[in-house]
């Protein structure tokens, strides 16, 4: 899948939720939760040991889902999401290293930046869509419309991560630079563990539909 390609697909659905998994047996009815809610991508972060498991259950046993793999940090995590099968790839910080090996392993990437600088590094390194990470403290909508000011012309747009909400969710893709968010909020710890696949699902439904309301609109 080209980047050109990923960015329609992101843009398409408005919403990757991010999910730190610990158990391979809960992936299957999480992604199947998150498809009836209408989200078809996923982010697997590698903050468990088992995200390369599930990313390659999930490829395998679910392909409508578009997998992507999280907290990719060094050369080594992003071979193993490759090799899983993973589609794409974010970090929530800049590794040029990180960067570069992902590239030649044809695997989309999109590192973290929290600075202006950060931005300049990530477009000298082709990549022209980043995560804003953590996007609350930073500023939010803000500090994208901030950025946008001087950087807008290279066709950069975000994904916003860490601290979006359903209370902020229409203000972020109100915004003009971002691509999609990242949600923490549509699928928590406590919700795999406790098998809440309903309320995963119904979350994945609000989301969808404030996505759609926005589009509406525009």
């Amino acid at each position: 899948m080209s980047t050109s390609e990923l960015h329609s697909l992101l843009t398409a659905v408005g919403i990757i939720p991010v999910i730190a998994i610990d158990r391979a047996d809960q992936a299957l009815p999480l992604a199947d939760a998150l498809l009836a809610g209408g989200l078809p991508v996923i982010e697997i972060t590698f903050r468990t040991a088992a995200a390369s498991e599930v990313i390659r259950l999930l490829t395998r046993e679910r392909p409508s889902l578009l997998v992507g793999a999280g907290t990719v940090l060094t050369r080594e995590t992003a071979a193993s999401a490759k090799e899983a099968g993973a589609k794409f790839a974010l970090a929530p910080g800049l590794n040029p290293a990180t960067v570069k090996h992902a590239a030649e392993l044809g695997l989309p990437f999109m590192p973290g930046v929290a600075t202006p600088s950060e931005v300049e590094l990530a477009l000298d390194l082709g990549c022209r869509m980043l995560k804003l990470f953590p996007a609350a403290m930073l500023g939010g909508v803000e500090m994208i419309n901030a950025l946008l000011g001087p950087y807008g012309q290279t066709g950069v747009s975000f994904i916003p991560t860490g601290g979006v909400s359903p209370t902020n969710l229409d203000a972020y893709l109100s915004c003009k630079g971002v691509a999609a968010v990242g949600g923490t909020w549509l699928a928590r710890k406590e919700d795999l563990s406790g098998g809440k696949w309903a309320d995963i699902q119904r979350r994945c439904a609000e989301a969808v539909e404030t996505v759609r309301r926005h589009r509406s609109r525009a």
